[in-house]
């Protein structure tokens, strides 16, 4: 049982997995493309949210694994050989409690250290990607549009010339600065990026009259594009997600900007503690759904139905509670890591026999029949 429910989950892990990939990759190549960068970049920059895609990923397919091989055992009739040999529902969490236990401690290692260090790079590479934008992502005769900025080039010659150069500065509403020159060459100098022009004018027009439009001419001016990089230049802005959990734990009160910056901290490390937790609480729920041999196909389904409802209801109020409620207070730790804690005691409660829930006959039919439609919908697709 351990085996194949080891099996299962890597199967559901990886397909689970690549799918959430395929849909972040495909955003990022649209954006790729349209800034003309290389597919190693775009490869790099995308294979870095796996991290944080498997953490997300990972107690799914713990779930589904479990749903897929109790279903499994009971439609051959083995769930029903178990209890009637004396197995109890709590002797299967053994081989189960296995896996999970390995899965979990994996999401530990990912979310504490491989998460930052992949979203650590992920954030170096996109703020070099931007500073970079004059040398790979302009192409000829195209606009190009970053951080309020338009740039355009008529032609780039093979020493790295640039010809026809047209850059607008609209960051500012009420004041738009445009800049032509008839030559440039982007120059690495000690302080950053600096794009040389040469032969131009700069056109400075306030409020959007063009009686209130001053142009200035150059024989050469430096345009910086280190600022096109980020806000604060040299620095890099990395978010609470984007740093070491060493990093984040040996944060002072000190050390930050505001108030509100220290919560945040305190919010992405809960989350990265609180982030094991959810595999054995979802594998506890499938057990403690399924773990007993059902002889009705209505009730095996309302069971199944009932299972995923409880995963979601769990996993939302985990969210809420790690992204809101411990960011704006203290308490809100406690009920972070409450939420998964209390759900795996509950559910090992129900498996070891020392809380049985029934719910009213109405409510049980009425939710088997909707899963039974949507199965034989399913199932006709």
């Amino acid at each position: 049982m351990a085996r194949q429910f080891g099996f299962a989950f890597l199967v559901c892990l990886v397909v689970l997995t690549l799918l959430a990939w395929m849909v972040g990759a495909l955003r990022e190549f649209n954006v790729m493309t349209a800034q003309g960068q290389s597919v190693l970049v775009f490869l790099v920059i995308s294979s870095l949210a796996l991290p944080a895609l498997v953490v997300v990923v990972a107690p799914l397919a713990v779930f589904v694994a479990a749903i897929w091989l109790l279903q499994r055992l009971n439609a051959g009739s083995e769930l029903v050989v178990l209890n009637a040999a004396g197995y109890s529902p709590a002797r299967l969490i053994t081989p189960f409690a296995s896996i999970t236990l390995l899965a979990a401690a994996g999401i530990a290692a990912i979310t504490l250290y491989g998460q930052p260090a992949s979203q650590h790079e992920l954030t170096s590479w996109r703020v070099a990607a931007a500073a970079d934008v004059v040398q790979h992502f302009l192409k000829e005769g195209q606009f190009t549009t970053l951080r309020g900025y338009t740039f355009h080039i008529r032609e780039r010659q093979s020493d790295g010339t640039l010809l026809g150069i047209f850059v607008q500065d609209a960051r500012d509403k009420g004041k738009t600065t445009t800049y032509i020159a008839e030559t440039g060459k982007v120059v690495d100098s000690p302080s950053g990026l600096i794009l040389v022009l040469n032969k131009g004018s700069l056109q400075q027009q306030e409020g959007g009259n063009a009686s209130n439009a001053s142009i200035v001419t150059f024989e050469q001016y430096q345009f910086d594009l280190s600022q096109l990089a980020n806000d604060d230049n040299d620095t890099i802005n990395f978010k609470p997600r984007d740093r070491y959990t060493t990093e984040l734990w040996n944060t002072k009160p000190s050390d930050v900007k505001s108030p509100v910056e220290m919560s945040r901290i305190r919010g992405e490390l809960v989350d990265r503690f609180t982030a094991p937790l959810y595999p054995i609480a979802f594998m506890l729920i499938a057990l403690a759904a399924l773990g007993q041999a059902r002889t009705t196909r209505q009730g095996r389904a309302s069971a199944i139905g009932f299972a995923i409802l409880g995963v979601l209801v769990v996993r939302i109020i985990g969210f809420i509670a790690t992204q809101s409620l411990s960011v704006h207070s203290s308490g809100g730790v406690y009920v972070a890591f409450g939420v998964p804690l209390l759900t795996s005691l509950f559910c090992l409660g129900i498996i070891l026999g020392w809380i049985r829930l029934s719910l009213p006959r109405g409510v049980t039919d009425w939710f088997s029949d909707i899963t039974t439609r949507l199965s034989s919908r399913a199932a006709r697709a």
